[in-house]
């Protein structure tokens, strides 16, 4: 798989819980993740070597081909990021892991919060210039320009920029927008997401809400301008 034609993050999970590893990929995919299962060491390798994953998570009790040896494999075979999920008395499988080139740990059960921004910085969307109507924002350089002008946008308003123009003519929630651009701070109010809303759409010359819609009661959604005029 060519990893410039990808729509979707993919991660691999190698864990021998296959429930866990379902309610996982069923609460990553909403969010936009490709998630692809294997059950023992023997399977994940193989995955990984079909799929090119771009962040792999394995259980520290894998197994068939434990842990250790498994992201020993992984690693020589390319550079992508390990997590080891660790439970209670897994810390030196943890440990071992880490010393064979893990990236980090993360718990198990696993929490979606916490392994999303693994996933998106690893995606090969996220080192793409994003591009929507006249707008485009340059994810590495921190720059973003409305047809062709160069607009200063603070940090706050540039990531909810980019995580709206990931999503364009997806309606995200509130919910996720707390999760992506405040990450997950749960105690975000509706009002601070309006606020900065209305401060974006200022900067981008958007005055008549045309190009980020309120979806009332529900969350925000950017429109393409072929997708604006169809709706017309």
């Amino acid at each position: 798989m060519n990893g410039d034609t990808r729509t979707k993050p993919i991660l691999l999970i190698a864990d021998p819980d296959r429930a866990i590893v379902q309610e996982l990929a069923t609460a990553l995919e909403q969010e936009g993740v490709a998630v692809s299962g294997a059950s023992d060491g023997a399977q994940g390798l193989l995955q990984a070597g079909a799929l090119q994953p771009d962040v792999v998570l394995v259980s520290a009790t894998l197994p068939v081909i434990d842990a250790v040896e498994f992201v020993r494999a992984v690693r020589l075979a390319r550079p992508v990021p390990v997590l080891i999920g660790v439970g209670e008395g897994h810390a030196e499988q943890a440990v071992r892991a880490l010393g064979a080139g893990a990236a980090a740990c993360v718990a198990r059960p696993y929490r979606v919060p916490e392994l999303l921004p693994f996933v998106q910085a690893a995606s090969p969307e996220s080192r793409k210039l994003l591009t929507v109507g006249g707008v485009e924002l340059d994810v590495n350089a921190y720059q973003v320009r409305v047809d062709g002008q160069a607009v200063h946008l603070p940090l706050r308003e540039f990531e909810l920029l980019q995580y709206l123009m990931r999503n364009a003519d997806r309606t995200v929630t509130r919910e996720q927008i707390m999760r992506h651009v405040w990450h997950a701070a749960a105690n975000t109010s509706t009002n601070t997401i309006a606020v900065h809303v209305k401060r974006l759409r200022a900067r981008l010359g958007d005055e008549d809400d045309q190009l980020i819609q309120t979806v009332r009661g529900v969350g925000y959604r950017l429109v393409t301008p072929t997708s604006s005029a169809r709706s017309a």
